[in-house]
């Protein structure tokens, strides 16, 4: 992380102070849009180029996500305000067809409402402006400019202004005015400034002259018909604030502003909380009064006429375990969603404690990923352990179809996506080399431990109560706990922005795990009670199926909430979505059926049966 230093040095000898003054380096990412699913690099748009143009390395996550970070030709000293200072000219022909693809490209960004995205000491620069209620939003992005359409209306960014009114025209925001606010270290322990903010208000200026700038000239007007020769003048202003107030450990907490609705997440945190306790309690009136009176009434019977008329959950007992149709599915779905589950839960847990905060960009999705391959010998041992519970023999095909079967219908799907990124010439296009370090991760590192992973569960013996038809007479006690059980909470959707509330997500993800437990618990209890025996796969399926919710709301959400426009945009969106729903379909399946499977082997080793 580059960090300001403003040292006071003096010497023993002349005792003279002398002051080491740093440079501040603005760097440039990709760009996006809420209107296109196809983030581009900073390059690929005729802006200022940098002369000797740097590129930091970027980790797996980073790539993956298609960040593409470089420096720019904004480049400022410390505590040395600049006021309206030339960076560039660019100059169109339409004559020369190159410039008219360039400057065809330009508006096209604009049209989109193409956001730039800059970052100042490893913080993003953020625009911050007044919404409705007299509240400020901040966004970590600031559009190229905006068009005013042909029936006179404003569109995006160009309602800020009563200056951008001509119809069939686009404003390019070739002016920024950047404000950084600084640390001065005083009654802290460190010598000399950190930098704690930085902020921006991009403008419209059309300049006629490099060396006579003012930053008083009228909008920067860009006609529909490109006809006439074109100059586009880009400049900037920048200027130090001194802030004592905002502490180094909490500069990225400014980015709280971007985010109003925070009171709106508390309350559905709430709503979900109050379900759960709902639900919990139903199950425990439910369960825990009705079977220690089933248990209880079935451990009473003595005589063989009695025994004759028993009904309910105990007459399916010789048919309870019984292996599944499809056996081999499950068990490998089984084996991928405990690898999921495993990898959220620690990715969570460190993301709680900040070692994934959205200061180490890329963080979050290089743990994911690494979690996953390292994660294998989980996934190979829960496997092997299901499918030989079901007796199972084909232990080769097992193995293989856990190590290749989900991760290559993944790898597909984001191979397809990644190629029409890689035709639109987007930033999120994942460069061959990745994709080659991706399968090597995949198959050098996750499919020789699920291999061993599944070594250990074929190995190991699987209790009798699950091999034997009907189960042998095991009586523990009538005495037994319920773990609480299972549902559903999505957290809100952040498109184009920094999710930090990872302490929020953690307690939804908890929510998410005891609902999908109680639920399916509960309706394997009523399908016990109504002698059907079927458990295995609708314990499963029962949980799993808020994954189709998943996938109705993203349709929803698709045709309600977003812009995006093109064929292109709406088959990425559709494609990324189906990842999820297959991710989150095995991680909440996986839940259900482990909730449901303790709870049936439980009340089955309570009773008595001759």
């Amino acid at each position: 992380m580059f960090t300001l230093w403003l040292k006071e040095m003096v010497s023993n000898q002349n005792k003279q102070t002398k002051r080491c003054v740093s440079q501040i380096e603005l760097f440039v990412n990709r760009l996006d849009s809420v209107e296109s699913v196809l983030p581009y690099e900073y390059d690929a748009f005729d802006f200022c180029q940098d002369a000797t143009e740097k590129r930091p390395s970027e980790n797996l996550g980073q790539v993956l996500f298609g960040e593409r970070i470089a420096s720019s030709p904004y480049k400022f000293t410390f505590n040395e305000e600049e006021k309206c200072k030339a960076v560039c000219i660019k100059s169109y022909d339409p004559t020369k067809a190159e410039d008219k693809n360039k400057l065809s490209f330009l508006k096209k960004g604009m049209q989109l409402n193409y956001q730039h995205h800059w970052i100042i000491d490893n913080m993003p620069v953020t625009w911050c402006y007044d919404v409705e209620d007299g509240q400020k939003y901040c966004n970590p992005g600031f559009p190229i400019g905006c068009f005013v359409a042909s029936d006179g209306r404003a569109k995006d960014a160009c309602i800020i202004s009563s200056e951008f009114n001509k119809k069939n025209t686009f404003y390019l925001f070739n002016h920024v005015d950047i404000t950084i606010t600084y640390h001065s270290g005083k009654d802290e322990n460190w010598p000399g400034a950190r930098l704690v903010t930085a902020r921006l208000e991009p403008k419209s200026y059309k300049h006629t002259d490099m060396n006579k700038l003012t930053c008083e000239e009228s909008p920067m007007e860009i006609p529909a018909d490109f006809t006439s020769k074109l100059d586009l003048i880009y400049s900037y202003s920048v200027k130090f604030e001194e802030n004592n107030n905002i502490k180094w450990a909490s500069r990225w907490d400014y980015i709280l502003e971007s985010m109003p609705h925070t009171n709106i997440q508390w309350f559905s945190i709430m709503n979900s909380l109050v379900i759960v306790l709902f639900l919990s309690g139903m199950v425990a009136m439910i369960l825990l009064r009705t079977l220690h009176k089933d248990i209880a009434r079935y451990n009473q019977i003595d005589s063989s006429e009695d025994a004759q008329e028993e009904f309910g959950w105990k007459l399916v007992h010789g048919d309870v375990f019984r292996p599944p149709r499809k056996g081999m599915l499950l068990s490998v779905f089984l084996g991928q969603g405990t690898q999921i589950f495993i990898m959220t839960f620690i990715t969570l847990f460190l993301a709680c404690l900040g070692f994934l905060s959205p200061a180490n960009r890329g963080a979050l999705m290089t743990c994911a990923v690494v979690l996953w391959v390292l994660l294998g010998t989980p996934a190979g041992y829960v496997s092997a352990r299901m499918y030989k519970t079901f007796r199972g023999e084909k232990w080769k095909t097992n193995v293989l179809l856990t190590a290749l079967l989900c991760p290559g219908i993944v790898f597909a799907d984001f191979f397809i996506m990644n190629l029409i990124l890689w035709v639109k010439g987007s930033s999120a296009a994942i460069p061959f080399g990745t994709l080659v370090a991706i399968l090597a991760m995949w198959f050098g590192i996750s499919v020789p431990l699920t291999f061993i992973g599944a070594y250990f569960g074929f190995k190991e013996k699987v209790g009798g109560e699950f091999c034997s038809f009907p189960i042998p007479q095991i009586y523990i006690g009538k005495n037994f706990s319920i773990l609480p059980r299972c549902i559903l909470s999505l957290p809100p959707s952040r498109s184009h922005q920094m999710y930090y509330m990872f302490g929020f997500l953690f307690l939804v993800f908890i929510i998410l795990l005891i609902t999908c437990s109680e639920a399916t618990v509960l309706l394997c209890y009523f399908h016990l009670c109504a002698e059907d025996y079927h458990w295995w796969w609708r314990s499963f399926l029962t949980s799993s199926f808020t994954a189709v919710y998943l996938f109705i709301y993203a349709i929803h959400y698709f045709f309600s909430k977003l812009q995006i426009t093109g064929t292109a945009s709406t088959i990425l969106y559709f494609g990324y979505t189906m990842i999820m729903v297959l991710i989150f379909f095995l991680f909440t399946g996986t839940i259900g059926f482990f909730a449901c499977f303790w709870f049936v082997s439980k009340i089955y080793s309570v009773v008595k049966v001759d």
